[in-house]
């Protein structure tokens, strides 16, 4: 009988911790999915219908299929953000799950994978959710919206890892307030959600190009109205590299904090 390498015994330690947090989230995930959704969704409404009727048309193109294709990215942001603070320190530091689970033979990188991972598909819930409705409205039916769902999918592991850096310094949860309010809303008002990057200063249009959010709107913006972005690949780049950085700080601070 062929024996079974060590990297694939190890490769999927993750999934487990994966699975624990989808199974405590299954009990809750109506409440969870209204709580996720609701933000984005008063804010398409309230500016999609009622700011759309002033404003017309943005690049061409009605104002809430404009929105509609930032909000959505927008919510997949929040709601990786979300999880991987809040509810990853509440494992992590308040009811010391992390802890219970690394007394398995499970590593302190399995669990941060699998915090990642889940955070990140949480997202893809809510962002679903969003498509869902998006779709029912009549916004926009394009088949290439099925194309969206692998790119929140990577938009939700970037701020995923983004959300475990700030995870592993923080002391408190008054401390993702900083997080919330100085560096997730400035960016949602630089990558295009609610608005066209023309309409800012040279400088904060450079400043957007490096930002995930900005990223992720451009890819998936065009699949609203059936087309691809001809950046797309620089795009891509863009949020894999991000990733790539934030989940290497993430994994080196949290394994700092662990050590101290």
């Amino acid at each position: 009988m062929p024996q079974t390498s060590v990297i694939e015994r190890h490769r999927w330690r993750f999934f487990p911790i994966w699975r624990r947090n989808f199974l405590v989230w299954k009990k809750l995930a109506i409440p969870s999915l209204v709580g996720n959704i609701a933000e984005p969704l008063i804010t398409l409404v309230a500016f999609g219908f009622g700011v759309g009727a002033l404003v017309g048309t943005v690049d061409g193109v009605p104002y809430i299929q404009f929105l509609a294709s930032g909000a959505i990215c927008m919510s997949v942001m929040m709601a990786a953000s979300f999880e991987a603070l809040y509810s990853a320190f509440s494992r992590m530091h308040v009811q010391k799950t992390w802890d219970a689970i690394r007394v398995t033979p499970t590593s302190l990188d399995d669990v941060l994978l699998g915090e990642l991972t889940w955070a990140a598909s949480k997202s893809v819930f809510s962002g679903v959710a969003i498509l869902v409705v998006i779709v029912a409205l009549g916004i926009s039916r394009e088949w290439t919206l099925l194309l969206a769902l692998p790119l929140l999918l990577l938009t939700g592991l970037v701020f995923s890892a983004i959300g475990l850096i700030v995870n592993a310094k923080a002391r408190g949860y008054d401390f993702f307030t900083y997080y919330f309010t100085l560096v997730l809303t400035p960016m949602t008002f630089l990558s295009g959600v609610y608005f066209p990057l023309t309409s800012l200063p040279k400088p904060l249009q450079w400043l957007a190009q490096v930002l995930p959010l900005h990223a992720a709107v451009e890819l998936v913006r065009p699949l609203f109205f059936g087309h691809f972005d001809a950046k797309a690949g620089l795009h891509l780049v863009v949020l894999g590299a991000d990733l790539l950085l934030a989940w290497w700080l993430a994994r080196t601070l949290t394994q700092r904090r662990f050590r101290a």
